[in-house]
């Protein structure tokens, strides 16, 4: 049994991937190509002691672990993508040596060809949509002369009642602005994708966040992307436009691993 396996990162076309000289990968390794049927995958070795399938089902519950393997994959990931289109295969992927990945790439070679050829020469564009929630409720009008009139308890209870109204109202053209929003903007990209919207931990802002999508565009019409996100801001909502990224959002994982841990044989 061996000692060591084969860590894959990611997929790209043979002509044009560049070369990964000086690009260290997981576990510190060097990162290395295997080519076959006119593609490259970008590997490294790594040590079955820490990627084997039993330390792997400890370590994935490490989130500082995790967190640093996530970052030096997709390091790599990033750097072969500045060259050439990329196919990034799903984290800690590993294999029992070179020949398994060879024979990936004879067996998902369409599937790899497919995905390529739709990311090539494109970029991935993330677009939030936020909304400020603290709206007063309007003042004067017959609800404040009945708020007035009436006992303090219905008065607090009338008055909250508009102020949830209020809110409710505001959200509900928030929505419609952010769906405006995202009906221009993939108007102008080739493909697009909703995400749910974050939690005000992962994104640090108090707001309401009103739209989270991904859009996939080419790179040609980046600066027009750009402009026209600029163009849909304000009435009362706040856009933030982020990237270029990997298209993570339109490279689906490629199913790579069929029931077989990485230790185990052939």
């Amino acid at each position: 049994m061996n000692d060591v396996g084969t860590y894959l990162y990611a997929v790209a076309p043979e002509p044009g991937s560049p070369t990964p000289e000086g690009l260290t990968g997981v576990a510190g390794e060097p990162v290395r190509t295997i080519s076959s049927a006119g593609l490259i995958a970008y590997v490294s070795t790594v040590p079955l002691e820490e990627f084997g399938e039993e330390p792997l089902r400890r370590s994935l519950e490490d989130l500082d672990w995790l967190g640093r393997t996530a970052r030096l994959h997709h390091h790599v990931v990033e750097a072969v993508a500045e060259a050439t289109p990329t196919a990034p295969v799903r984290l800690v992927t590993v294999y029992n040596d070179e020949e398994q990945v060879r024979e990936l790439l004879e067996r998902k070679h369409d599937d790899f060809i497919e995905v390529l050829s739709r990311i090539a020469d494109r970029q991935e564009w993330g677009v939030k949509a936020y909304v400020d929630p603290a709206v007063p409720p309007p003042a004067g009008g017959q609800g404040e002369a009945a708020t007035k009139s009436s006992s303090p308890g219905t008065a607090y209870l009338k008055k909250r009642q508009a102020s949830l109204r209020t809110r409710e109202e505001e959200w509900r053209k928030a929505t419609g602005r952010a769906e405006h929003i995202h009906d221009v903007l993939r108007s102008v990209a080739v493909a697009s994708r909703r995400h749910h919207p974050q939690d005000p931990e992962l994104s640090g802002r108090t707001e309401w966040m009103a739209l989270n999508a991904s859009y996939l565009v080419d790179r040609e019409r980046s600066a027009e992307f750009g402009r026209l996100v600029d163009s849909l801001r304000g009435e009362g909502i706040d856009v933030e436009l982020t990237g270029p990224w990997v298209p993570y959002s339109f490279t689906a994982p490629i199913e790579t691993v069929e029931g077989r841990a990485p230790d185990d044989g052939p």
